[in-house]
C-alpha cells in the first residue's frame, strides 16, 4: 500500500475565495417561518484572467455535434442540446447514517465531497435532466464554499438553509438558490427563496432526515423567481473538463508518475464516513463506499460509481471562533490526484475566480484529460491524506 503526504505552503493571492461552516442542526430551520430580506451585495461575476491561456478542451477531430446530440459539460457524454443548455441543479446532500440512502444523488455527473464542522462531510450533487424527478433528497443546510462550485457549472444551488456566513453569497441576485428556509439568524439573514419546492415525507414529525424537493416543484420555483432556465453566456463555461473521447481513452498509462491505485482509502480526509472507493476492472469504474457499505442510490437501488475520481487538496482554516471550517476555493498554489482506469497520478489545479471552472494539470503542465463519464471529487483539507494502493 502506498501513502501520500503532501504538504504546500500557503501562497494564497489576494483574491482568494473563503466558504465555511456552521453548526450542523442549529442552522436548519424545521419552518419558512420569521423570513427577512437582506440586501444584495454584489451584482457582476468576476471574469476569468483573460491573461491565462487554458487549452482548447475540444478533443481534435471530434465532430462538436452527433446525432443532434452535443457533448455534456458535466460527463462528455452525449446529451441532446436542450439537455446541454439547461441549467443543472447542485444539491446538497447529507452523509450521515440516518440520511441513507438518498434519491437522486446517483444522477449527480459530478458529486462533491467536503469536511464541514464536526468531523462530518456533506455532498453536493451536480444534475442535469433533474426536470422530472418525483424525489430528490434529503436536503440539507448548504455552506459557501459548496455554492462557489455550484457557480462554477451556472447551477441552482438546492439547500434546506444555512449558517450566517452564506448569507452574502445567496443575497447577490445572480446567485440562484432555491431553498426550504431562510439562510442565517434573525440578527443577519435572507430569505427563503422558492421554500413552496420543498416538502417532508412525514410533516407531523419534521427531522432533519426527511426533508426533500421534486423536479416538478423545482420547475414552478424557478419560474415564479423569474430566474433564467438556460445557461447564461456571461457565468457559464461550456469546456469547464477537458475530456478524452470514447475510442481513444485516457489510460493514464502513459502519464508522467503514472502509478497503480485499485482501492482510493479516503479515511483520514472523512474521518467519520470513512469515505472510499474500489475500482470494478469489469466496468471500469470506481464504486463508493460509506461507513464501510455500498452507497446507495434510492431510485435505482444502484451503487454510486465514478469513471473519474479527483482528490483536491485545499487549503483551509478554522474561523475565528475555531470551531467552524473555512476553505480557500479560488487558488493557484495546490495538488491532488487523478484516479480511472485502476491507476492515478498527481495533478496541480487552480481556479482564478467565482465563475471560473476549477481546472487539472498533471505534471507536466497538461490539463489532463477525463474520461466520458461521472465525476467524483474529494475536496481534501491540506495535511489529511489520500491512501491508494
Amino acid at each position: 500500500m502506498k501513502k501520500t503526504k503532501v504538504f504546500l505552503m500557503l501562497a494564497l493571492t489576494t483574491a482568494l475565495v473563503l466558504g465555511g461552516c456552521g453548526q450542523e442542526d442549529s442552522d436548519e430551520v424545521l419552518s419558512p417561518d420569521d423570513i427577512v430580506q437582506s440586501v444584495p451585495t454584489s451584482t457582476e461575476p468576476e471574469e476569468t484572467d483573460p491573461s491565462v491561456d487554458e487549452p482548447d478542451s475540444q478533443v481534435p477531430d471530434e465532430p462538436t455535434v452527433v446525432d443532434g446530440k452535443v457533448r455534456s459539460a458535466l460527463t462528455g457524454l452525449w446529451v441532446e442540446e436542450d439537455v446541454a443548455s439547461a441549467r443543472p441543479i447542485a444539491v446538497m446532500f447529507p452523509t450521515d447514517k440516518g440520511s441513507q440512502p438518498q434519491y437522486g444523488i446517483g444522477l449527480a455527473g459530478v458529486l462533491y465531497e467536503c469536511m464541514e464542522e464536526g468531523e462530518m462531510s456533506r455532498q453536493m450533487g451536480v444534475i442535469e435532466e433533474w426536470q422530472d424527478l418525483e424525489k430528490i433528497g434529503n436536503i440539507r443546510s448548504g455552506r459557501d464554499y459548496y455554492c462557489y462550485w455550484s457557480m462554477e457549472w451556472d447551477a441552482f444551488f438546492v439547500h434546506w438553509g444555512g449558517p450566517f456566513y452564506l448569507v452574502d453569497l445567496v443575497s447577490r441576485p445572480e446567485v440562484n438558490n432555491l431553498t426550504a428556509v431562510s439562510v442565517g439568524t434573525s440578527d443577519k439573514s435572507s430569505p427563503a427563496t422558492g421554500s413552496s419546492a420543498f416538502w417532508r415525507s412525514d410533516p407531523k414529525h419534521p427531522t432533519i432526515h426527511n426533508g426533500y424537493t421534486d423536479g416538478p416543484n423545482l420547475t414552478k420555483a424557478i419560474e415564479k423567481q423569474g430566474y433564467e432556465s438556460q445557461h447564461r453566456s456571461q457565468y457559464y463555461t461550456p469546456d469547464h473538463f477537458k475530456f478524452a473521447s470514447a475510442d481513444s481513452p485516457n489510460t493514464l498509462e502513459s502519464a508522467p508518475g503514472s502509478f497503480t491505485a485499485e482501492k482510493i482509502d479516503l479515511s483520514k480526509i472523512f474521518t467519520t464516513t470513512r469515505s472510499s472507493l474500489e475500482y470494478d476492472a469489469a466496468n471500469g469504474v470506481y464504486k463508493k463506499y460509506l461507513y464501510g457499505n455500498e452507497q446507495i442510490d434510492e431510485i435505482t437501488g444502484e451503487q454510486l460509481t465514478f469513471t473519474n475520481v479527483i482528490v483536491q487538496n485545499t487549503g483551509w482554516e478554522y474561523r475565528p471562533d475555531n470551531k467552524y471550517l473555512l476553505f480557500y476555493v479560488v487558488d493557484d498554489t495546490r495538488d491532488g490526484y487523478y484516479f480511472t482506469n485502476g491507476k492515478g497520478i498527481h495533478i496541480t489545479w487552480k481556479k482564478t475566480s467565482d465563475y471560473a471552472p476549477t481546472k487539472y494539470y498533471d505534471d507536466n503542465g497538461n490539463e489532463i484529460q477525463l474520461n466520458p463519464g461521472k465525476t467524483y471529487i474529494a475536496i481534501a483539507q491540506d495535511g489529511r491524506n489520500v491512501i491508494y494502493q
